[in-house]
C-alpha cells in the first residue's frame, strides 16, 4: 500500500487557451481540479476518500454538501475517476485513459451526472432504478452523480429509499447540494456525509496567483487579495472574477481595475474613513464618499467593506492576533490593531450595528449615498453617547459635579458663584442633597420645599353608634351588611347578643347552625374590624351555641337589606372562592352554578 501525500497548492499543466486550437474554455473548467491533491481547502474531504479507496472501505451512498463553488461536483468527478481508472482503484487516477477523459468532460456513460432541479420527478427516478439494474458496460461501477439533490420532489425521495439503502453491488450515489437541511432524514441515514467548508481567502489568492501565471498576466500586489475577499470563500466565483479582469486588463491587471470592475473602494479609503470616525470630522468623510461617488463606487459593497473593516477591528480590539483577519490583508494588521486599540470594543460595536442596519435599508432604497452618509454622521456622534453612559454611571455613584444656577445680577459681581458645586457636598443642618442613592431625609427639604410624606391617621366614622345591649341587634345587622355576601349570610344566622363589660360582644347560634358559628369564629378579625368601624371601640368578640328544643322555634335571623337576586349572585361568587367548594370541585370536576337555601 503506498503513502499519498495531499497538497492544496499543485496546479497541473493546462495547454493554453491557443495553443489547443479547440474552443475557449472559461477559467473555472480549464483549471478545474483533476485529482484528490488538486482540491484547495478541503484536505479533510480528500484524506477520507483517499483513506476509503487506499483500505476499500468504500461505501455505495455519499452526500457532499457545502457552498456553491467549493469543490463539490469537482470531488464526485475525481471519486468517480479513482473508482473506474483503468489503472485502479486508485487515489491517483491517471487522467490519460479514455474512462478518466470521459468522466473529466462528463460524457462518460457509466458515470451518469444528473441535475437534480431538472429532473425531480417521480418518473425521472424511476427511470434512474431501473438503469441502476444494469451492470456497467465496460467500468466497474456505475455511479450516479445528483447535482442539488434537495430539488427532488417528496415522491422522488421515497422512490429512492429502497434503491439506495441496498443497490447492487456495482452501483454507487454520489448527491451534492448546498442546502442539507431540505434533505429527509431517511435519506441523509443512508449516506455518508461530507462537510465542504468554505475556502480561505489566502488559499484562493495563491491559486488565482498560479493561474494568471500560467495564463501569462502579471498583477499588483493585493490584486488577488481583493479578488479574494470578494469571493466570500467560493472558488469559483474568485476564478469566474478573474476570468472578468482578464478580459478587461488581458497583460496586466491593476488595483484600479479590479475597484473599477468590482464597484469597490480601495484600502486606503476605507483605512482614512475610519480615520475621520476617530478623530470625529464628518466633512472628511462627506469629502472621501463624495470622490468615491465619482469613481464610480457602489455604496451598497462600500457598506459590505466597512463592515469587513470593523469586523476585523471587533476581533482585533477583542485580543484576536492577524490570523483571524478575513477583511483586511495581514500586512495592515498593526493598522488594524492601533485602531482598534483608539476606538475601543464598545464604540466599535455600536459602528457595526448601524452600519447592519443601514445595509438592510439600502436594500430597499434608492437613497443608497444619503443612507450612508446618515450612517457615518451618527457613527461619528458615538463618544457622545458615552458620555451619556459615563454621566449615569457618576448620578449612580453619587461623583457628579454640575455647574451652580446662574447667579442674580446683584450677585453677579461675585466670580467664585459661578464655580462647580459638587452635587453631593457635607450637607447643612438645613440641606438635603438633590441626588442621592440614600432614601431621602424625613424633615422637609428647605431646597425644593418638598412636604416630607407623613401617613394620615384614621379618621374617625362619620356617625358613631353607642354600644350596648339594646343596640347591639341593630350594630350586628349593619356590620353584616358590610361583609363579604358568604360571611354576611353566616353572621345573620345568630339568634342573640350579649354584651359584657367593657366591650365582650358574645354571639350567640342556634345548635344547628354550627357551621356559621364556625364560619363566623374563622372571620372574627373582619367582624371586629367591621364592629370598630361602626362603634368607635375595639371590641373582643365570642361566639356561643344554645340548645333548641323542637317544639321552639329559632328566633328569625336578623334580615340582610340586600334585595335577593343580588344577594344570591354575591353570595354565589363568595361560594366558589370557599377553600371547601374549591376543594370538592377539584375533586368532583364540577362547577357552583346555584344556591338554595333551606325553608323548613
Amino acid at each position: 500500500m503506498t503513502d499519498h501525500t495531499i497538497t492544496d497548492n499543485v496546479l497541473p499543466e493546462h495547454d493554453s487557451p491557443e495553443s489547443a486550437g479547440s474552443p475557449y474554455q472559461v477559467v473555472a473548467r480549464r483549471y478545474r481540479p483533476q485529482g484528490f491533491s488538486e482540491l484547495v481547502g478541503q484536505s479533510h474531504v480528500a484524506q477520507a476518500l483517499t483513506n476509503a479507496i487506499q483500505t476499500g472501505r468504500i461505501g455505495h451512498a455519499y452526500l457532499f454538501t457545502g457552498a456553491r463553488g467549493v469543490g463539490k461536483t469537482s470531488s464526485a468527478r475525481i471519486f468517480a475517476k479513482a473508482l473506474n481508472c483503468e489503472h485502479g482503484p486508485t487515489v491517483t487516477p491517471c487522467n490519460e485513459c479514455e474512462i478518466c477523459q470521459s468522466v473529466s468532460t462528463g460524457e462518460d456513460v457509466d458515470v451518469i451526472e444528473i441535475d437534480g432541479a431538472s429532473n425531480r420527478g417521480i418518473d425521472e427516478i424511476r427511470q434512474l432504478r431501473q438503469n441502476a439494474s444494469v451492470k456497467p458496460s465496460r467500468a466497474r461501477f456505475k455511479i450516479h452523480i445528483i447535482d442539488e439533490v434537495h430539488m427532488l420532489t417528496r415522491e422522488a425521495f421515497n422512490a429512492l429509499l429502497k434503491t439506495l439503502e441496498e443497490p447492487p453491488t456495482h452501483v454507487k450515489f454520489i448527491f451534492c447540494t448546498t442546502e442539507p437541511s431540505k434533505i429527509p432524514i431517511t435519506i441523509l441515514s443512508r449516506c455518508q456525509r461530507f462537510d465542504f467548508a468554505g475556502i480561505d481567502p489566502l488559499s484562493i489568492s495563491r491559486r488565482l496567483a498560479e493561474i494568471a501565471d500560467k495564463e501569462g498576466v502579471t498583477a499588483e500586489e493585493g490584486v488577488f487579495e481583493t479578488l479574494a475577499r470578494r469571493a466570500s470563500g467560493s472558488m469559483r466565483d474568485a476564478q469566474s472574477l478573474l476570468e472578468q479582469l482578464l478580459s478587461f486588463a488581458p497583460k496586466h491587471i491593476a488595483q484600479t481595475d479590479v475597484h473599477g470592475m468590482l464597484g469597490t473602494a480601495d484600502d486606503q479609503r476605507l483605512f482614512r474613513i475610519v480615520h475621520s470616525v476617530l478623530n470625529e470630522n464628518p466633512a472628511e468623510i462627506f469629502t472621501e464618499l463624495d470622490a468615491a461617488s465619482q469613481e464610480g463606487v457602489d455604496f451598497g459593497v462600500f457598506v459590505e467593506q466597512l463592515m469587513g473593516l470593523f469586523r476585523d477591528l471587533m476581533v482585533s480590539a477583542g485580543g484576536g492576533d492577524k490570523n483571524l483577519l478575513m477583511y483586511s490583508s495581514p500586512s495592515r494588521y498593526e493598522d488594524v490593531k492601533k485602531l482598534a486599540r483608539d476606538l475601543e470594543l464598545p464604540r466599535i460595536l455600536a459602528s457595526l450595528q448601524i452600519l447592519d442596519q443601514t445595509y438592510t435599508k439600502m436594500r430597499y432604497s434608492t437613497q443608497g449615498r444619503i443612507l450612508l452618509e446618515l450612517a457615518l454622521g451618527r457613527i461619528c456622534q458615538l463618544p457622545q453617547l458615552k458620555s451619556i453612559a459615563t454621566l449615569l454611571d457618576q448620578i449612580r455613584s453619587g461623583s457628579l459635579v454640575i455647574p451652580a444656577s446662574p447667579p442674580s445680577p446683584a450677585a453677579s459681581v461675585n466670580p467664585a458663584s459661578a464655580n462647580p458645586v459638587p452635587i453631593n457636598p457635607v450637607p447643612a443642618a438645613s440641606q438635603v442633597p438633590a441626588f442621592r442613592s440614600a432614601p431621602p431625609q424625613k424633615k422637609t427639604s428647605e431646597l425644593n420645599h418638598v412636604p416630607e410624606k407623613i401617613t394620615p391617621e384614621p379618621l374617625p366614622p362619620a356617625s358613631v353608634m353607642e354600644l350596648s345591649e339594646a343596640e347591639l341587634p341593630r350594630i350586628w345587622s349593619e356590620m353584616a351588611n358590610k361583609l363579604p355576601v358568604m360571611a354576611a349570610s353566616q353572621a345573620t344566622m345568630a339568634k342573640a347578643f350579649r354584651l359584657e363589660p367593657p366591650s365582650t360582644v358574645i354571639a350567640v347560634f342556634p345548635s344547628d347552625q354550627s357551621f356559621a358559628k364556625s364560619y363566623c369564629e374563622n372571620e372574627a378579625a373582619k367582624i371586629q374590624t367591621k364592629l370598630r368601624d361602626l362603634t368607635g371601640t375595639t371590641v373582643q368578640l365570642r361566639f356561643e351555641t344554645i340548645e333548641v328544643k323542637s317544639e321552639e322555634k329559632p328566633a328569625p335571623p336578623v334580615k340582610n337589606s340586600m334585595s335577593g337576586p343580588v344577594q344570591k349572585m354575591r353570595m354565589l361568587a363568595e361560594m366558589s372562592d370557599h377553600p371547601l367548594i374549591q376543594k370538592a370541585a377539584e375533586l368532583f370536576g364540577a362547577n357552583l352554578s346555584d344556591i338554595k337555601s333551606d325553608k323548613r
